[in-house]
Protein backbone atom coordinates (compact mmCIF):
# COMPACT_ATOMS: atom_id res chain seq x y z
CA UNK A 1 0.00 0.00 0.00
CA UNK A 2 1.23 3.65 -0.51
CA UNK A 3 0.11 6.90 -0.59
CA UNK A 4 -0.91 9.24 -3.88
CA UNK A 5 -2.45 12.13 -4.61
CA UNK A 6 -5.31 12.42 -7.21
CA UNK A 7 -6.36 15.58 -8.42
CA UNK A 8 -10.02 16.17 -8.88
CA UNK A 9 -11.60 19.47 -10.34
CA UNK A 10 -8.20 20.73 -8.86
CA UNK A 11 -9.02 19.30 -4.93
CA UNK A 12 -5.99 17.60 -4.24
CA UNK A 13 -6.94 14.81 -1.75
CA UNK A 14 -4.94 11.87 -0.88
CA UNK A 15 -5.23 8.34 -0.96
CA UNK A 16 -4.36 5.67 -0.12
CA UNK A 17 -3.89 2.71 -2.96
CA UNK A 18 -3.84 -0.81 -3.14
CA UNK A 19 -2.43 -2.65 -6.01
CA UNK A 20 -5.43 -2.62 -7.78
CA UNK A 21 -5.39 0.97 -7.86
CA UNK A 22 -8.16 1.38 -5.73
CA UNK A 23 -8.30 4.13 -3.21
CA UNK A 24 -9.77 3.96 -0.09
CA UNK A 25 -11.29 7.10 2.00
CA UNK A 26 -14.29 7.08 2.62
CA UNK A 27 -14.63 11.15 2.67
CA UNK A 28 -13.03 10.88 -0.42
CA UNK A 29 -15.96 9.02 -1.47
CA UNK A 30 -18.86 11.03 -0.27
CA UNK A 31 -16.84 14.18 -1.87
CA UNK A 32 -17.44 12.64 -5.23
CA UNK A 33 -20.48 11.38 -4.79
CA UNK A 34 -21.44 15.26 -3.94
CA UNK A 35 -20.28 16.35 -7.03
CA UNK A 36 -22.13 13.26 -8.89
CA UNK A 37 -25.42 14.21 -7.01
CA UNK A 38 -25.04 18.05 -8.35
CA UNK A 39 -24.10 17.58 -11.36
CA UNK A 40 -24.58 14.60 -13.24
CA UNK A 41 -27.68 13.37 -14.72
CA UNK A 42 -27.44 9.69 -15.11
CA UNK A 43 -29.19 7.45 -17.61
CA UNK A 44 -32.55 6.29 -16.42
CA UNK A 45 -32.83 8.76 -13.84
CA UNK A 46 -35.07 8.36 -10.91
CA UNK A 47 -35.58 12.18 -11.18
CA UNK A 48 -37.65 11.93 -7.65
CA UNK A 49 -34.29 10.74 -6.01
CA UNK A 50 -32.52 13.43 -8.32
CA UNK A 51 -29.61 14.39 -5.44
CA UNK A 52 -29.61 11.88 -2.93
CA UNK A 53 -27.89 8.93 -4.75
CA UNK A 54 -25.10 6.32 -2.78
CA UNK A 55 -23.84 5.54 -6.31
CA UNK A 56 -21.14 3.13 -5.74
CA UNK A 57 -17.86 4.90 -7.35
CA UNK A 58 -15.87 2.67 -9.44
CA UNK A 59 -12.07 3.75 -9.65
CA UNK A 60 -10.11 0.75 -11.05
CA UNK A 61 -10.49 -2.47 -12.43
CA UNK A 62 -8.97 -5.39 -13.86
CA UNK A 63 -9.99 -8.96 -15.61
CA UNK A 64 -13.39 -9.27 -14.45
CA UNK A 65 -13.38 -7.44 -11.35
CA UNK A 66 -13.93 -3.72 -10.56
CA UNK A 67 -12.84 -1.49 -7.68
CA UNK A 68 -14.51 1.34 -6.23
CA UNK A 69 -13.09 3.94 -3.98
CA UNK A 70 -13.35 2.50 -0.88
CA UNK A 71 -11.58 -0.58 -1.57
CA UNK A 72 -13.78 -3.06 -2.44
CA UNK A 73 -13.57 -6.12 -5.14
CA UNK A 74 -16.25 -6.45 -6.77
CA UNK A 75 -17.03 -9.18 -9.66
CA UNK A 76 -18.93 -7.52 -12.88
CA UNK A 77 -21.78 -9.50 -13.13
CA UNK A 78 -23.42 -7.84 -15.74
CA UNK A 79 -20.00 -6.91 -18.00
CA UNK A 80 -20.91 -3.21 -17.78
CA UNK A 81 -23.58 -2.96 -19.68
CA UNK A 82 -22.97 -6.18 -21.46
CA UNK A 83 -19.83 -5.02 -23.30
CA UNK A 84 -16.52 -5.68 -21.20
CA UNK A 85 -15.52 -8.83 -23.18
CA UNK A 86 -11.54 -9.03 -22.48
CA UNK A 87 -12.01 -7.46 -19.45
CA UNK A 88 -10.11 -4.38 -17.35
CA UNK A 89 -6.94 -3.45 -17.18
CA UNK A 90 -5.72 -4.37 -20.79
CA UNK A 91 -2.16 -2.34 -21.06
CA UNK A 92 -2.28 -3.41 -25.10
CA UNK A 93 -5.65 -2.16 -25.79
CA UNK A 94 -4.39 1.68 -23.76
CA UNK A 95 -1.12 1.66 -25.52
CA UNK A 96 -2.80 1.12 -29.15
CA UNK A 97 -5.38 3.74 -27.96
CA UNK A 98 -2.58 6.58 -26.67
CA UNK A 99 -0.58 5.68 -30.21
CA UNK A 100 -3.47 6.67 -32.25
CA UNK A 101 -4.52 9.53 -30.08
CA UNK A 102 -0.63 10.86 -31.05
CA UNK A 103 -0.74 9.94 -34.55
CA UNK A 104 -4.30 10.73 -35.71
CA UNK A 105 -7.20 11.81 -32.80
CA UNK A 106 -9.01 12.69 -35.40
CA UNK A 107 -10.59 12.91 -39.36
CA UNK A 108 -13.72 14.53 -40.67
CA UNK A 109 -15.69 11.57 -41.55
CA UNK A 110 -18.35 13.71 -44.10
CA UNK A 111 -15.13 14.37 -47.05
CA UNK A 112 -11.93 12.37 -45.65
CA UNK A 113 -11.21 8.63 -44.87
CA UNK A 114 -8.79 7.52 -42.74
CA UNK A 115 -6.50 4.12 -42.78
CA UNK A 116 -7.43 2.75 -39.28
CA UNK A 117 -11.47 2.96 -40.36
CA UNK A 118 -10.87 1.55 -43.61
CA UNK A 119 -9.29 -1.40 -42.44
CA UNK A 120 -12.00 -2.13 -39.76
CA UNK A 121 -14.95 -1.36 -42.04
CA UNK A 122 -13.34 -4.42 -44.54
CA UNK A 123 -12.71 -6.69 -41.15
CA UNK A 124 -16.30 -6.33 -40.44
CA UNK A 125 -17.59 -7.04 -44.01
CA UNK A 126 -15.37 -10.33 -43.76
CA UNK A 127 -17.29 -11.09 -40.06
CA UNK A 128 -20.50 -10.76 -41.34
CA UNK A 129 -22.96 -13.52 -43.23
CA UNK A 130 -23.30 -13.06 -46.54
CA UNK A 131 -23.55 -10.08 -48.63
CA UNK A 132 -23.54 -7.87 -46.09
CA UNK A 133 -20.52 -5.54 -46.80
CA UNK A 134 -21.09 -1.92 -46.45
CA UNK A 135 -20.35 -0.34 -43.00
CA UNK A 136 -21.88 2.64 -41.41
CA UNK A 137 -19.81 3.21 -38.03
CA UNK A 138 -21.69 5.43 -35.33
CA UNK A 139 -20.77 6.23 -31.68
CA UNK A 140 -22.57 3.35 -30.58
CA UNK A 141 -25.48 1.02 -30.11
CA UNK A 142 -28.76 3.40 -29.90
CA UNK A 143 -27.21 5.36 -33.14
CA UNK A 144 -26.62 1.51 -34.80
CA UNK A 145 -30.23 1.21 -34.48
CA UNK A 146 -31.34 4.91 -35.19
CA UNK A 147 -29.05 4.82 -38.76
CA UNK A 148 -30.55 1.07 -39.40
CA UNK A 149 -34.35 2.44 -39.16
CA UNK A 150 -33.51 5.57 -41.06
CA UNK A 151 -31.53 3.67 -44.01
CA UNK A 152 -34.72 1.85 -44.19
CA UNK A 153 -36.79 4.86 -44.56
CA UNK A 154 -34.18 6.26 -47.32
CA UNK A 155 -33.75 3.00 -49.30
CA UNK A 156 -38.09 2.79 -49.68
CA UNK A 157 -38.02 6.76 -50.70
CA UNK A 158 -35.37 6.09 -53.52
CA UNK A 159 -36.93 2.95 -54.56
CA UNK A 160 -40.03 5.24 -54.81
CA UNK A 161 -42.39 3.97 -51.96
CA UNK A 162 -42.94 6.92 -49.54
CA UNK A 163 -45.83 4.91 -48.06
CA UNK A 164 -43.58 1.73 -46.77
CA UNK A 165 -42.77 3.30 -43.68
CA UNK A 166 -44.32 1.13 -40.72
CA UNK A 167 -41.74 -0.68 -38.35
CA UNK A 168 -42.45 -3.87 -36.85
CA UNK A 169 -40.81 -4.80 -33.32
CA UNK A 170 -41.47 -6.80 -30.28
CA UNK A 171 -42.50 -6.53 -26.62
CA UNK A 172 -39.70 -6.69 -24.19
CA UNK A 173 -37.47 -5.48 -27.06
CA UNK A 174 -34.57 -2.57 -25.95
CA UNK A 175 -33.46 -1.56 -29.40
CA UNK A 176 -31.76 1.97 -27.64
CA UNK A 177 -32.61 5.22 -26.30
CA UNK A 178 -32.01 7.95 -29.52
CA UNK A 179 -35.86 8.88 -30.34
CA UNK A 180 -36.19 5.75 -33.35
CA UNK A 181 -34.75 3.68 -31.44
CA UNK A 182 -36.46 4.15 -28.42
CA UNK A 183 -39.77 4.19 -30.29
CA UNK A 184 -38.93 0.82 -31.73
CA UNK A 185 -38.15 -0.44 -28.04
CA UNK A 186 -40.57 -2.59 -26.47
CA UNK A 187 -40.21 -2.19 -22.89
CA UNK A 188 -43.45 0.13 -22.22
CA UNK A 189 -42.41 1.64 -18.39
CA UNK A 190 -39.49 3.20 -20.18
CA UNK A 191 -42.28 5.44 -22.44
CA UNK A 192 -43.93 6.86 -19.67
CA UNK A 193 -43.08 10.00 -19.56
CA UNK A 194 -41.23 9.85 -23.27
CA UNK A 195 -43.09 10.92 -26.31
CA UNK A 196 -42.30 7.95 -29.66
CA UNK A 197 -42.73 7.89 -33.13
CA UNK A 198 -45.87 5.86 -32.47
CA UNK A 199 -47.55 6.67 -35.42
CA UNK A 200 -44.61 4.45 -37.79
CA UNK A 201 -43.82 1.44 -35.24
CA UNK A 202 -46.14 -1.63 -34.69
CA UNK A 203 -45.76 -4.45 -31.96
CA UNK A 204 -46.47 -7.25 -31.51
CA UNK A 205 -45.93 -9.77 -28.41
CA UNK A 206 -42.88 -10.79 -26.71
CA UNK A 207 -41.45 -14.51 -27.90
CA UNK A 208 -40.85 -15.87 -24.27
CA UNK A 209 -41.54 -19.35 -23.87
CA UNK A 210 -41.63 -18.63 -19.84
CA UNK A 211 -45.14 -16.82 -20.59
CA UNK A 212 -46.88 -19.04 -22.96
CA UNK A 213 -50.26 -19.89 -22.07
CA UNK A 214 -50.44 -23.02 -19.70
CA UNK A 215 -51.07 -26.29 -21.45
CA UNK A 216 -48.72 -24.62 -25.09
CA UNK A 217 -45.69 -26.36 -26.18
CA UNK A 218 -42.57 -24.12 -27.51
CA UNK A 219 -43.36 -25.30 -30.90
CA UNK A 220 -47.03 -24.36 -30.66
CA UNK A 221 -46.04 -20.98 -28.98
CA UNK A 222 -43.04 -20.72 -31.64
CA UNK A 223 -45.53 -21.00 -34.56
CA UNK A 224 -48.40 -18.42 -32.63
CA UNK A 225 -46.12 -16.08 -32.45
CA UNK A 226 -44.44 -15.81 -35.99
CA UNK A 227 -48.47 -16.25 -37.08
CA UNK A 228 -48.81 -12.79 -35.29
CA UNK A 229 -45.67 -11.18 -37.51
CA UNK A 230 -47.39 -12.17 -40.66
CA UNK A 231 -50.89 -11.37 -39.36
CA UNK A 232 -49.74 -7.87 -38.47
CA UNK A 233 -47.82 -7.44 -41.95
CA UNK A 234 -51.28 -8.44 -43.64
CA UNK A 235 -53.11 -6.22 -41.38
CA UNK A 236 -51.38 -3.25 -41.97
CA UNK A 237 -50.67 -3.91 -45.08
CA UNK A 238 -47.60 -5.29 -47.07
CA UNK A 239 -46.84 -2.06 -48.87
CA UNK A 240 -46.81 -0.60 -45.95
CA UNK A 241 -44.21 -2.60 -43.40
CA UNK A 242 -40.74 -1.43 -44.14
CA UNK A 243 -38.73 -3.82 -41.56
CA UNK A 244 -38.61 -5.91 -38.73
CA UNK A 245 -36.13 -5.31 -35.45
CA UNK A 246 -35.28 -8.18 -33.54
CA UNK A 247 -32.50 -8.73 -31.11
CA UNK A 248 -31.63 -12.59 -31.52
CA UNK A 249 -31.72 -12.48 -27.69
CA UNK A 250 -33.86 -10.24 -26.03
CA UNK A 251 -31.49 -8.90 -23.80
CA UNK A 252 -32.58 -5.66 -21.44
CA UNK A 253 -36.26 -7.74 -22.06
CA UNK A 254 -34.69 -10.29 -19.48
CA UNK A 255 -32.53 -12.74 -21.84
CA UNK A 256 -35.55 -13.97 -23.46
CA UNK A 257 -34.58 -16.78 -26.05
CA UNK A 258 -36.94 -17.32 -28.49
CA UNK A 259 -38.06 -20.95 -29.36
CA UNK A 260 -36.09 -22.59 -31.70
CA UNK A 261 -36.59 -21.88 -35.46
CA UNK A 262 -38.56 -19.08 -34.34
CA UNK A 263 -36.10 -16.30 -36.18
CA UNK A 264 -35.50 -18.71 -38.99
CA UNK A 265 -39.52 -18.70 -39.96
CA UNK A 266 -39.75 -14.90 -38.54
CA UNK A 267 -37.09 -14.37 -41.92
CA UNK A 268 -39.06 -16.13 -44.48
CA UNK A 269 -42.33 -14.81 -43.32
CA UNK A 270 -40.49 -11.03 -44.08
CA UNK A 271 -38.80 -12.66 -47.40
CA UNK A 272 -42.45 -13.28 -48.09
CA UNK A 273 -44.00 -9.89 -47.87
CA UNK A 274 -41.03 -7.59 -49.05
CA UNK A 275 -40.10 -6.58 -45.72
CA UNK A 276 -36.35 -5.72 -44.59
CA UNK A 277 -35.17 -7.85 -41.57
CA UNK A 278 -33.04 -6.17 -38.96
CA UNK A 279 -31.07 -8.09 -36.88
CA UNK A 280 -30.08 -5.88 -33.87
CA UNK A 281 -26.77 -7.91 -32.36
CA UNK A 282 -25.38 -4.63 -30.23
CA UNK A 283 -25.54 -7.09 -27.69
CA UNK A 284 -25.35 -10.92 -29.26
CA UNK A 285 -22.58 -9.74 -31.06
CA UNK A 286 -18.57 -9.74 -30.43
CA UNK A 287 -18.68 -13.36 -28.15
CA UNK A 288 -21.38 -12.65 -26.40
CA UNK A 289 -22.76 -16.47 -27.79
CA UNK A 290 -19.33 -17.46 -28.40
CA UNK A 291 -19.38 -16.04 -32.52
CA UNK A 292 -18.57 -13.36 -33.87
CA UNK A 293 -22.39 -12.33 -35.41
CA UNK A 294 -25.06 -14.61 -33.83
CA UNK A 295 -27.67 -14.16 -36.31
CA UNK A 296 -26.16 -17.00 -38.97
CA UNK A 297 -24.10 -19.21 -36.75
CA UNK A 298 -26.26 -19.46 -33.88
CA UNK A 299 -30.20 -18.49 -35.64
CA UNK A 300 -29.34 -19.99 -39.08
CA UNK A 301 -30.41 -16.43 -40.71
CA UNK A 302 -29.00 -14.07 -42.97
CA UNK A 303 -30.61 -10.52 -42.43
CA UNK A 304 -30.88 -7.64 -44.77
CA UNK A 305 -29.00 -5.20 -41.51
CA UNK A 306 -26.81 -5.87 -39.02
CA UNK A 307 -26.73 -3.64 -35.99
CA UNK A 308 -23.47 -3.97 -33.42
CA UNK A 309 -21.78 -1.68 -31.22
CA UNK A 310 -20.43 -2.67 -27.01
CA UNK A 311 -18.48 -5.78 -27.73
CA UNK A 312 -16.59 -4.40 -30.51
CA UNK A 313 -14.46 -2.41 -28.10
CA UNK A 314 -15.19 -4.31 -25.04
CA UNK A 315 -16.11 -0.99 -23.81
CA UNK A 316 -12.62 1.05 -23.82
CA UNK A 317 -14.00 3.22 -26.46
CA UNK A 318 -17.47 4.18 -27.55
CA UNK A 319 -18.21 2.68 -31.36
CA UNK A 320 -21.32 1.34 -33.17
CA UNK A 321 -21.56 0.45 -36.77
CA UNK A 322 -24.91 -0.86 -39.17
CA UNK A 323 -24.17 -3.06 -42.14
CA UNK A 324 -26.43 -3.46 -44.79
CA UNK A 325 -26.35 -6.30 -47.31
CA UNK A 326 -24.74 -5.29 -50.97
CA UNK A 327 -28.11 -6.42 -52.26
CA UNK A 328 -29.62 -3.29 -50.85
CA UNK A 329 -26.95 -0.94 -51.59
CA UNK A 330 -26.80 -1.78 -55.38
CA UNK A 331 -30.57 -1.29 -55.61
CA UNK A 332 -30.41 1.95 -54.84
CA UNK A 333 -26.64 3.49 -55.85
CA UNK A 334 -25.15 3.56 -59.33
CA UNK A 335 -27.12 5.72 -62.14
CA UNK A 336 -29.48 5.51 -59.99
CA UNK A 337 -28.95 7.14 -57.35
CA UNK A 338 -26.83 10.17 -58.50
CA UNK A 339 -27.77 13.02 -57.00
CA UNK A 340 -29.12 11.14 -54.19
CA UNK A 341 -27.37 12.13 -50.24
CA UNK A 342 -28.14 9.75 -47.48
CA UNK A 343 -28.26 12.71 -45.12
CA UNK A 344 -27.36 11.16 -42.19
CA UNK A 345 -23.83 10.61 -40.20
CA UNK A 346 -22.51 12.02 -36.84
CA UNK A 347 -19.46 14.19 -35.93
CA UNK A 348 -17.50 10.79 -34.61
CA UNK A 349 -18.25 8.13 -37.42
CA UNK A 350 -15.69 6.26 -38.01
CA UNK A 351 -13.38 8.14 -34.81
CA UNK A 352 -9.66 6.75 -35.37
CA UNK A 353 -9.40 5.79 -31.77
CA UNK A 354 -12.48 4.00 -31.47
CA UNK A 355 -11.16 1.92 -34.28
CA UNK A 356 -7.88 1.06 -33.58
CA UNK A 357 -9.19 -0.04 -30.30
CA UNK A 358 -12.02 -2.23 -32.10
CA UNK A 359 -8.96 -4.09 -34.30
CA UNK A 360 -7.14 -4.85 -31.13
CA UNK A 361 -9.86 -5.88 -29.22
CA UNK A 362 -10.43 -8.12 -32.21
CA UNK A 363 -6.50 -9.41 -32.76
CA UNK A 364 -7.01 -9.99 -28.92
CA UNK A 365 -9.95 -12.05 -29.34
CA UNK A 366 -8.98 -14.15 -32.06
CA UNK A 367 -5.38 -14.72 -30.27
CA UNK A 368 -6.86 -15.65 -26.95
CA UNK A 369 -9.21 -17.66 -28.84
CA UNK A 370 -12.05 -16.22 -26.22
CA UNK A 371 -15.13 -17.03 -29.30
CA UNK A 372 -13.84 -20.75 -28.31
CA UNK A 373 -13.59 -19.73 -24.66
CA UNK A 374 -16.85 -19.02 -24.73
CA UNK A 375 -17.91 -22.04 -26.64
CA UNK A 376 -16.30 -23.94 -24.04
CA UNK A 377 -17.61 -22.69 -21.14
CA UNK A 378 -20.84 -22.03 -21.95
CA UNK A 379 -22.65 -25.34 -20.99
CA UNK A 380 -21.01 -24.79 -17.08
CA UNK A 381 -22.20 -21.84 -16.96
CA UNK A 382 -25.92 -22.20 -17.41
CA UNK A 383 -25.42 -25.49 -15.49
CA UNK A 384 -24.63 -23.60 -12.68
CA UNK A 385 -26.99 -20.49 -13.13
CA UNK A 386 -29.47 -23.35 -13.41
CA UNK A 387 -29.23 -24.77 -9.93
CA UNK A 388 -30.19 -21.70 -8.52
CA UNK A 389 -34.51 -22.93 -9.86
CA UNK A 390 -33.92 -25.09 -6.50
CA UNK A 391 -33.97 -21.26 -4.82
CA UNK A 392 -38.03 -21.30 -3.79
CA UNK A 393 -38.12 -17.83 -4.69
CA UNK A 394 -36.70 -18.19 -8.05
CA UNK A 395 -39.30 -18.89 -10.63
CA UNK A 396 -36.96 -19.07 -14.04
CA UNK A 397 -33.43 -19.27 -14.90
CA UNK A 398 -32.68 -19.27 -18.87
CA UNK A 399 -29.47 -18.45 -20.71
CA UNK A 400 -27.37 -18.70 -23.67
CA UNK A 401 -23.21 -18.61 -24.06
CA UNK A 402 -22.21 -16.11 -21.36
CA UNK A 403 -25.85 -14.35 -20.67
CA UNK A 404 -28.57 -15.53 -18.50
CA UNK A 405 -31.10 -14.29 -16.22
CA UNK A 406 -32.70 -15.76 -12.75
CA UNK A 407 -36.16 -14.34 -12.48
CA UNK A 408 -37.29 -14.47 -9.04
CA UNK A 409 -41.04 -13.99 -8.26
CA UNK A 410 -42.92 -13.89 -5.26
CA UNK A 411 -46.87 -15.14 -7.19
CA UNK A 412 -46.74 -18.56 -8.39
CA UNK A 413 -49.09 -17.45 -10.89
CA UNK A 414 -46.28 -14.68 -12.00
CA UNK A 415 -48.02 -11.56 -11.34
CA UNK A 416 -46.64 -9.87 -8.58
CA UNK A 417 -46.53 -6.49 -7.53
CA UNK A 418 -44.51 -3.99 -9.32
CA UNK A 419 -43.47 -2.56 -6.55
CA UNK A 420 -42.61 -5.58 -4.37
CA UNK A 421 -40.76 -6.96 -7.72
CA UNK A 422 -38.89 -3.40 -7.27
CA UNK A 423 -38.24 -4.00 -3.81
CA UNK A 424 -36.81 -7.67 -4.73
CA UNK A 425 -34.44 -6.75 -6.82
CA UNK A 426 -33.40 -4.04 -5.16
CA UNK A 427 -32.73 -6.10 -2.23
CA UNK A 428 -30.97 -8.84 -3.86
CA UNK A 429 -28.54 -6.13 -5.65
CA UNK A 430 -27.59 -4.50 -2.37
CA UNK A 431 -26.95 -8.02 -0.77
CA UNK A 432 -24.71 -8.83 -3.49
CA UNK A 433 -22.66 -5.83 -3.78
CA UNK A 434 -22.07 -6.04 0.05
CA UNK A 435 -20.44 -9.67 -1.02
CA UNK A 436 -18.26 -8.68 -4.26
CA UNK A 437 -20.69 -8.56 -7.21
CA UNK A 438 -22.56 -6.68 -8.53
CA UNK A 439 -25.69 -8.06 -10.31
CA UNK A 440 -28.06 -5.84 -12.52
CA UNK A 441 -31.52 -5.87 -11.20
CA UNK A 442 -34.53 -5.52 -13.89
CA UNK A 443 -37.15 -5.41 -11.87
CA UNK A 444 -37.35 -8.45 -10.31
CA UNK A 445 -34.87 -10.51 -12.66
CA UNK A 446 -31.23 -10.72 -12.03
CA UNK A 447 -29.36 -10.67 -15.75
CA UNK A 448 -26.02 -11.91 -16.01
CA UNK A 449 -23.22 -11.34 -18.87
CA UNK A 450 -19.66 -11.31 -16.97
CA UNK A 451 -16.30 -10.61 -19.16
CA UNK A 452 -15.98 -13.24 -21.61
CA UNK A 453 -12.64 -14.63 -19.98
CA UNK A 454 -14.56 -15.50 -17.10
CA UNK A 455 -13.07 -18.99 -15.51
CA UNK A 456 -15.07 -21.37 -14.05
CA UNK A 457 -13.30 -21.01 -10.42
CA UNK A 458 -14.62 -17.54 -10.91
CA UNK A 459 -18.54 -18.40 -12.00
CA UNK A 460 -18.52 -20.52 -9.12
CA UNK A 461 -17.71 -17.79 -7.46
CA UNK A 462 -20.21 -15.20 -8.52
CA UNK A 463 -22.92 -17.76 -8.83
CA UNK A 464 -22.46 -18.66 -4.86
CA UNK A 465 -22.82 -14.86 -4.08
CA UNK A 466 -26.04 -14.52 -6.11
CA UNK A 467 -27.00 -18.17 -4.54
CA UNK A 468 -26.50 -16.07 -0.76
CA UNK A 469 -27.85 -13.17 -1.80
CA UNK A 470 -31.03 -14.20 -3.52
CA UNK A 471 -31.86 -16.45 -0.45
CA UNK A 472 -30.86 -13.96 2.35
CA UNK A 473 -33.70 -11.77 0.70
CA UNK A 474 -35.92 -14.50 0.58
CA UNK A 475 -35.68 -15.16 4.14
CA UNK A 476 -35.85 -11.32 5.48
CA UNK A 477 -38.94 -10.65 2.77
CA UNK A 478 -40.62 -13.83 4.92
CA UNK A 479 -39.33 -11.97 8.52
CA UNK A 480 -40.95 -8.75 7.04
CA UNK A 481 -44.37 -10.58 6.09
CA UNK A 482 -43.83 -9.44 2.39
CA UNK A 483 -43.87 -12.97 1.25
CA UNK A 484 -44.63 -16.49 2.57
CA UNK A 485 -42.77 -19.38 1.56
CA UNK A 486 -44.82 -21.95 -0.11
CA UNK A 487 -45.91 -25.21 1.42
CA UNK A 488 -45.42 -27.83 -0.62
Amino acid sequence: MKIKEFHYGGLIMNKILESSGSVIDRQSTENLRNKDNQHYLHPWEDIGSFGENQRTVAVGGKGIYLYDSEGNRLIDGPGGMWCTQIGYGRKEMAEVIARQIMRTPYYSPFNLTNDVSAVLAEKLAQMTPGDLNTVFFTTGGSTAVDSALRFVSFYNNCKGRPEKKKIISRQDAYHGSTYLSASASGKTRDKNFQDTAADIISFIGSPNPFRRPVGMSEEEFRDAKVKELEDRILELGPANVAAFIAEPILASGGVVIPPAGYHKMCLDICRKYDVLYISDEVVTGFGRLGHWFASEKVFDIVPDIITCAKGMTSGYQPLGACIVSDNLIAEISGNTGKGTIFSNGYTYSGHPVACAAALKNIEIMEQEKILEHVRETEPYFLQKVKELEDIPIVGNVRGQGLMACVECLLDPDKQSSLALDYEMGGRIDKKCQAMGLIVRPIINMNVMSPPLIITREQIDEMVQILRRGIEQTMDQLVKDGLWEMPVH
